[in-house]
């Protein structure tokens, strides 16, 4: 490859708001989870682990649990998105938007990294009512 000597037309480009990702084997990925993606590039359902990569949410449900590695896809959409809040000591306030949080489960965020045993989920944007408002990207 060489840099451009010439415009280059008809440059492609995505919104960046939505893909398709392979889904893990032996996973249910369910509407509006939390997905992230393996350390092997597949999607599964966020969960206590310290390999995973936040990836967004999922916009429909998923069985791929008789499927092998990359069987089905599930589309999965990037943005802010309200999540459960964890518990005691982990729970998220308002002190913590503009910080990371981390990722308890597929719909559940928490303050800490449980002693690293959790990956990031994303930032921190807000807390009301609806939950720990967190940015996905």
């Amino acid at each position: 490859m060489t840099a451009l000597t010439a415009p280059r037309l008809k440059t492609r480009n995505r919104a960046g708001d939505v893909f398709a990702r392979k889904v893990a084997e032996g996973v249910t990925i369910y509407q509006g989870a939390l997905v992230a993606l393996s350390a092997t590039g597949f999607a599964t359902p966020g969960a206590t682990a310290t390999t995973l990569k936040a990836d967004g949410i999922a916009k429909t449900t998923v069985d791929n649990s008789d499927g092998n590695d990359g069987d089905l896809t599930v589309e999965v959409e990037k943005g802010v998105f309200p999540f459960a809040n964890s518990a005691a000591a982990d729970a998220i306030t308002i002190a913590e938007i503009g910080t990371d949080c981390y990722i308890v489960d597929d719909q559940t965020v928490a303050k800490t990294s449980g002693t690293n045993t959790r990956s990031v989920a994303g930032k921190v944007v807000d807390v009301d009512a609806a939950g720990v408002w967190v940015r996905l990207t």
